[in-house]
């Protein structure tokens, strides 16, 4: 009897070891291949012609873009205007520092729409330079139900020399905006509360590291190193979808 219940302990504990060696090859081999999930399609801008037969027009910091296609995306995703040429003019300035990320504006749109609305969040809006109309600030990272971040820049971005808080359209992190702010309207200083700097340092922070973000891998990674939660990745994926099925092809 003593035998049969030490046999039925080591079948046991020989079934919990299979088991759980194959839950670990199993998520090992989703980490590898990046998920099963497959990537936002990549949407992309209408440019304007200049003139008969010459090439579209591209201004890294501006963005010179075709006006019928700007109002018709913007009526179809719900995506303001000012808001729209800024994903676009991002995605196209951070493809053309890494040609290999291939980022679609509908993706950084998708960002800007989780983290503040487009920049409306609080009943704010846009101004026609693309400021925020109010200041846009996260909670206090104090660890009470968000990480707990000590202040890193004396308050200067966000008001508080305690702790540091997300702030502006794309919530950038004092400390992160810092290594990546970008100037993206060229007016010489890159400030998280404009839509056109935010969007372009955005762009270019999920295209580090030479991500490809066509692959599963590479767009779950980039979305994933901006908010490291796996719901935030879901959202910004469901969001990234319905924006490119909204706008269709570009033509």
């Amino acid at each position: 009897m003593l035998r049969l219940k030490r046999l039925a302990v080591l079948a046991i504990f020989a079934f919990c070891v299979v088991t759980g060696f194959t839950f670990w090859a199993l998520r090992l081999s989703g980490a590898e291949t990046g998920g099963s999930t497959p990537p936002p399609p990549r949407s992309e801008a209408k440019l304007e012609v200049l003139s008969t037969g010459s090439t579209p027009a591209v201004n890294i910091t501006r963005g010179i873009f075709d006006a019928q296609w700007l109002g018709r995306t913007a009526e179809r995703t719900e995506i303001p205007v000012r808001a729209l040429r800024a994903y676009a003019a991002a995605a196209g300035a951070a493809n053309a520092a890494a040609p290999t990320c291939r980022i679609g504006w509908n993706t950084v749109a998708a960002v800007g729409f989780v983290e503040s609305a487009h920049g409306t969040h609080g009943g704010g809006s846009l101004t026609a330079a693309g400021q925020a109309s109010r200041p846009i600030i996260g909670p206090s990272l104090n660890g009470d139900g968000f990480a707990a971040i000590p202040d890193t820049d004396d308050g200067a971005l966000d008001g508080d020399a305690h702790w540091d808080h997300a702030v502006g359209p794309m919530q950038f992190i004092p400390s992160t905006w810092q290594l990546a702010g970008r100037d993206g309207n060229g007016d010489g200083q890159a400030d998280p509360l404009n839509i056109d700097d935010a969007a372009l340092s955005a762009a270019s922070y999920l295209c580090g590291g030479g991500r490809d973000l066509t692959t599963a891998r590479g767009w779950t990674a980039a979305v994933y190193s901006y908010n490291q939660s796996d719901s935030y990745v879901d959202q910004v994926r469901e969001q990234a979808n319905h924006y490119a099925a909204q706008s269709g092809p570009v033509g």
